[in-house]
């Protein structure tokens, strides 16, 4: 949509000022603000915003979801694949509060997010009154911004803040409440205009020239570098700058799995993924290099293991846009504050071009053992039942790399994580910090509108799907055109494997029982079919990727295989298992 073309009554003009509902002006400002889809719910105290919405069909796309959960999970993937603010309303009371686990979802992973609830009218305010809460102290531990408005008057300020917060800087959700009251309120609308400052608020910090120059001179000496980066490379949009930095360097790269795919998969210097299932040259010679280069990345305890054992004989150079992750868990030696799209063009000027052609043979030597005694028993088995790695396999030939994966979490999302082949940025949308289970339909909704030119294949595990699997009604209803891959192994995979590793095999309440779930989708219109045998599994993939419309594939895997390499809780990452 051309925002500037859009006839709008919120466009500034010469006009005197027109007489409108906080509705409608919400509304206006969500146009200007470049806003095409909007995932929500209805309910009794959003409904004037939603009477409004009836007259804006032509200009906003509206998704009705079948839970306000799904809902922020789609607004997530939409952001996550388009790069703009993902928008969500809900009513008040419990529609508010089942955006909550949303809303810690977005923070942690720094999604950008505009989340519009309904209150009560505002003389009831702290009274009980029907479906009221206090969504505002309710949700100020998981939003980087929000605000109740109680006049219809402050909301265009408000948005325009709300909008500005959401998407600069290190991004974030935004949760806005805005009683009946304001919503039915008449006043004078002056227009909106979009807000690019806010007094006391620095989304970037300044970048300090020294800092950088100490950086170069660090990395420059360096004999054994290595560099570790994560999504703050592509929230940054600085892929391009990042590519020109490790080409030029010559330094090895490892990813956190919200980073992947800033270079592709398969680029040489590109040597696998961090942390607790990652790959086992990163993690082993994180304690083996001199200068540790970390770019967008907040050292999270699933990348670093023991922090008393992490890294503890290199130098550290940090670059991230939130001066509060420096120094947070891993002590840097170089802090590089600011926007790593204008920190790491200043970097790559500096450093002298090399190759550490030894050192990457390091790296290369640990795939070797990696693929002898993991990989190839994973992605080649002998045994009659399928695995998870070999289903990514056959996925990553049939795709070639281009479609965009939605993983939830468990077991199959270390797996998809670890195997998929992905050749572009913004291609791998999963739950990293708060590890939502339920994450991956609702999310591969959103991904399809942020990316609608796309393939979206989600995958998701028997326990992780029966959270959210109500969302296959707005599936339906609005035919979204997402692949679904569940790969049922009839067990709480991730739980059961730490149970059989350390908790002598007492598995304790993670035995799966599941419906059929191609007749539940049947249910919904959905075409399927669930499969057993490797046999018929490419060919089977192939007919998904083929079927105009949304399918399901249920993919039968075997019950108890284990994700390896793996880092033991309150083990140092050196200390990786492959067995």
């Amino acid at each position: 949509m051309e925002v500037a073309q859009q006839e709008t009554l919120a466009t500034p003009t010469e006009k005197k000022a027109v007489e409108v509902s906080g509705s409608v002006a919400l509304l206006e400002a969500l146009i200007v603000e470049g806003v095409d889809t909007i995932f929500g719910y209805p309910g009794g105290a959003i409904m004037p915003i939603y009477d409004a919405l009836y007259d804006y069909s032509d200009k906003l796309e509206h998704i009705l979801v079948r839970h306000e959960q799904g809902g922020i999970h789609a607004g997530q993937g939409y952001a996550r694949t388009s790069g703009k603010v993902g928008v969500v309303f809900a009513t008040s009371g419990p529609g508010a509060t089942n955006l909550v686990t949303g809303l810690a979802d977005a923070q942690i992973d720094s999604t950008p997010l505009v989340c519009i609830t309904g209150q009560v009218f505002a003389h009831l305010l702290g009274t009980d009154a029907f479906q009221e809460t206090d969504v505002i102290n309710i949700t100020t531990p998981v939003t980087k911004w929000n605000y109740q408005v109680t006049d219809a008057n402050e909301l265009p300020e408000v948005i325009a803040k709300a909008f500005y917060i959401a998407r600069s800087g290190r991004p974030g959700p935004v949760l806005i409440d805005i009683t009946k009251n304001a919503q039915i309120q008449k006043f004078q609308f002056k227009g909106y205009t979009p807000c690019n400052h806010i007094r006391s608020y620095r989304p970037k910090p300044i970048v300090r020239q020294q800092y950088v120059q100490e950086a170069a001179a660090l990395i420059n000496q360096a004999k054994k570098p290595f560099i570790l980066w994560g999504q703050g490379v592509i929230l940054g949009s600085a892929e391009q700058e990042f590519k020109a930095f490790v080409e030029k360097s010559g330094i090895p790269a490892a990813w956190t799995i919200l980073g992947a795919g800033a270079i592709p998969t398969d680029h040489p210097l590109n040597v696998g993924m961090l942390g607790m299932h990652g790959n086992y040259g990163p993690n082993v010679l994180t304690n083996e290099c001199d200068v540790l280069i970390a770019i967008g990345m907040r050292f999270d305890d699933r990348v670093t293991g023991r922090l008393d054992k992490y890294a503890k004989q290199a130098k550290v150079v940090h670059l991230d846009i939130d001066p509060a992750e420096i120094d947070k868990n891993v002590k840097s030696t170089v802090p590089v504050w600011g926007d790593c799209k204008e920190t790491l063009p200043l970097l790559t000027q500096l450093i002298e071009e090399k190759k550490h052609t030894e050192w990457l043979h390091k790296f290369n030597d640990y795939t070797r053992q990696e693929v002898e005694q993991v990989i190839n028993a994973e992605l080649n088995p002998t045994s009659d039942e399928m695995t998870m790695g070999e289903v990514i396999k056959q996925l990553n030939e049939i795709t070639k790399g281009e479609a965009i994966i939605v993983t939830d979490v468990g077991q199959h999302q270390m797996v998809a994580c670890r195997y998929a082949k992905l050749n572009n940025t913004r291609s791998n949308i999963t739950s990293g910090g708060l590890g939502t289970m339920g994450f991956a339909l609702p999310a591969a909704m959103g991904a399809k509108y942020g990316a609608k030119e796309k393939t979206i294949v989600a995958i998701i595990g028997d326990g992780g799907f029966q959270m959210t699997l109500q969302e296959m009604g707005t599936i339906m209803q609005s035919n979204i055109d997402i692949k679904i891959i569940i790969l049922n192994n009839r067990f709480l995979g991730m739980v059961r494997q730490w149970q059989e590793l350390f908790n002598e095999r007492r598995y304790s309440f993670v035995d799966m029982k599941s419906p059929d779930f191609v007749k539940l989708a049947a249910a919904y219109g959905i075409s399927g079919k669930s499969i057993s045998s490797r046999e018929t599994l490419p060919s089977t993939l192939q007919e998904m990727l083929d079927h105009k419309g949304p399918y399901l594939l249920e993919v039968m895997v075997t019950k108890e295989n284990n994700v390896f390499p793996m880092v033991p809780q309150g083990c140092s990452v050196a200390e990786i298992r492959l067995k």
